[in-house]
């Protein structure tokens, strides 16, 4: 681990322990720490730069608050970032009911942080190509449930695995492993290779690791 790593580890554990002391410095700390990445998630959920900052502000302030239940030998990322994506869905889900998406799909991944880092700056074509893809991954992510378009997001934007996800929620393994089999084989008819290869899912999308129980299948979102 870098020295830098261990030094950012450090801070957050301090920031930890300051918010258990009911100290609100600590929180900040952490804003200023997953602010960004934490809005993008949520906007990728919701589909609104505006409801996405609402949401996480509502799980900062839920974090602080729970903090007591937070095992500090733990990572806190993958914990806070399961409030955010909780509360992704709660706001999703009572959106879906109300109005359709109607926020300009090509301002995702945008607002203090981009979603996608690049190494050289991108000539007109490749701007064009990145454009287009993000439009159709983000409209075709607009088509999925709530519960499976966060399972997308927490397994490919954010890295987390099956289990992280499954931790401190009430939907077990199994049932995780059926929204990323359902939601990958409905992004799959919407999105073709190159492009769903290119966002960073698997080529061979619905069919790798899907091996699930029949009780599995029985848990749809």
């Amino acid at each position: 681990m870098g020295e830098n790593r261990k030094d950012e580890l450090a801070k957050e554990l301090e920031a930890v322990a300051r918010m258990r002391e009911d100290d609100v410095g600590g929180l900040e700390a952490l804003v200023r720490r997953y602010q960004v990445r934490a809005v993008n998630t949520a906007h990728l959920i919701v589909g609104d730069r505006a409801l996405a900052q609402d949401v996480v502000q509502d799980a900062f302030v839920r974090a602080y608050e729970r903090i007591g239940r937070f095992d500090p030998d733990r990572p806190f990322e993958p914990w806070f970032m399961r409030i955010v994506v909780n509360g992704s869905v709660t706001a999703a889900s009572r959106r879906r009911r109300r109005v359709h998406r109607e926020v300009p799909l090509e301002t995702a991944g945008t607002g203090g942080g981009s979603v996608e880092a690049a190494d050289r700056e991108p000539g007109p074509h490749e701007l064009a190509e990145r454009a287009d893809l993000r439009m159709r991954v983000l409209e075709a992510l607009d088509g999925l449930p709530p519960a499976q378009r966060a399972v997308v997001v927490q397994r490919y934007y954010l890295g987390m695995s099956e289990v992280e996800m499954s931790e401190g929620g009430s939907f077990p393994p199994g049932t995780i492993k059926w929204r990323l089999h359902a939601a990958r084989k409905k992004l799959s008819e919407i999105l073709r290779p190159p492009f769903f290869a290119a966002a960073g899912a698997p080529a061979n999308v619905g069919t790798h690791d899907d091996r699930t129980t029949q009780g599995d299948h029985d848990e749809r979102a």
